[in-house]
C-alpha cells in the first residue's frame, strides 16, 4: 500500500524523485494518469490493468463511461523508474498541473497521488471541512470483517 506524505521536486527535466517505499511497490512499472482532482495518479501496474477491464465492461453508449476512459485512460503513460528512482511525469501533465519544484505526495492506498502545493492546500481544506462531519464518511460504509 502507499501510505504517507512527502514533499520532493520535480527536476527542470520533469524527474520527481520517489521515496523509497513507493519504490518498492512500483518494481514492475505503473502508470501516471490524469487524477480526479485536479492532481495525478500513479497506480501499480496491476492496480491500473484490473481497473481497464472493470471499464471495459461497461457500456460505451453511457457518455460518463467515455469521458472517464478519455480523462483517465487517455492521458495515461507507462512508467518506470530509473537507477536514481526517479520517474517522469509527462510534460503535458506537468503544465496542466502547473508542476514545477515543489510537489506533494500523498499516499492512497493502491496508489499514490502528485500534487501541486497550492492545489493540495485547497484539498486539505476541503477534507477538514468534512472531517468535521463524521457524516461525510458515514456513507462509505466501511468495515473490518466480513459479515
Amino acid at each position: 500500500m502507499f501510505l504517507g506524505e512527502y514533499r520532493h521536486s520535480v527536476d527542470q527535466k520533469g524527474r520527481l524523485t520517489l521515496p523509497v517505499r513507493y519504490r518498492q511497490l512500483l518494481e514492475n512499472g505503473g502508470y501516471i494518469t490524469q487524477g480526479l482532482d485536479r492532481n495525478l495518479m500513479v497506480w501499480q501496474s496491476d492496480s491500473f490493468e484490473r481497473l481497464g477491464k472493470q471499464v471495459s465492461r461497461k457500456s460505451v453508449t453511457d457518455p460518463s463511461v467515455r469521458e472517464f476512459s478519455r480523462v483517465f485512460f487517455g492521458d495515461a503513460e507507462r512508467i518506470e523508474w530509473d537507477g536514481s528512482g526517479r520517474i517522469l511525469i509527462p510534460q503535458f501533465l506537468r503544465e496542466r498541473h502547473s508542476l514545477n519544484g515543489e510537489v506533494i505526495i500523498k499516499g492512497s492506498g493502491d496508489y499514490f497521488e502528485i500534487w501541486e502545493p497550492g492545489q493540495w492546500s485547497k484539498q486539505m481544506a476541503n477534507l477538514n471541512k468534512a472531517q468535521d462531519n463524521a457524516g461525510y464518511f458515514a456513507k462509505l460504509d466501511l468495515f473490518l470483517n466480513e459479515t
